[in-house]
């Protein structure tokens, strides 16, 4: 009995975060980052969206298409453990899995209709690197999902929050709502949690910039944010 089940994406999404490095650990984490799912062309059916905007928030059912490996490994390093301890990839939401796959809560705002792609979904919070596949989405449901007795193993909040110094204006280079998220996602830290060196200096693609920052204590010091030249 051959138990393989082929999927394939239904939808994309498309934002600011074109590196793995910059990427909320968590949906939720960075609420004022937006991003718009555009449907493949044989998906672009209104009616399959018909009632999805009387639920605030949804689930998406995707791929870590970033870090697809042929092998897999029972265990797994989470970095917030810094990244010396091992636990079972089973008790992680590590990207190093045998399918691959992940999911997402997001908050859905609203549907765009846009000429030559259909309806888009405009939802904020992802965690999913632009040009991410989407293989389902369905509605979450609060009787159902939320849980008040959950308990978060090793991962009981959400880490700690810096704050975000710029001193020199750089992020006002940015519109509002662009400077908002960019600043939700450096005080999340986005350095790899072993890392602590006050003099480096880190660099992240974040839409058409290229922002640089070091981490002092618990501030996140912007040093640039400049427009990527293009080739």
């Amino acid at each position: 009995m051959n138990d393989e089940y082929i999927i394939k994406p239904i939808a994309y999404i498309h934002n600011d975060l074109n590196t793995k490095f910059g990427v909320p650990r968590q949906s939720g984490l960075a609420e004022s980052l937006l991003s718009e799912i555009i449907f493949e062309p044989e998906y672009r059916v209104s009616d399959a969206l018909r009632g999805i905007t009387d639920f605030s928030h949804i689930w998406l059912i995707w791929s870590f298409s970033e870090a697809r490996r042929s092998d897999w490994s029972p265990t797994v390093r989470p970095p917030r453990l810094g990244g010396n301890e091992r636990v079972g990839v089973f008790a992680t939401r590590s990207p190093y899995r045998p399918n691959s796959l992940a999911l997402s809560c997001v908050k859905l705002l609203r549907i765009e209709h846009r000429e030559g792609k259909g309806e888009i979904l405009i939802v904020s919070g992802a965690d999913l690197m632009n040009g991410t596949p989407i293989y389902d989405i369905k509605p979450y449901l609060p009787y159902a999902d939320c849980k008040s007795d959950a308990v978060g193993g090793f991962a009981r909040d959400g880490g700690k929050t810096l704050g975000v110094i710029d001193e020199d204006g750089e992020l006002d280079k940015l519109s509002p709502e662009k400077r908002n998220a960019l600043t939700e996602l450096l005080a999340r830290d986005p350095r790899p949690q072993y890392h602590d060196d006050c003099e480096r200096v880190y660099g992240m693609s974040y839409g058409e910039f290229e922002v640089k920052f070091r981490v002092d204590g618990e501030n996140v010091v912007v040093i640039s944010v400049e427009k990527i030249q293009k080739m």
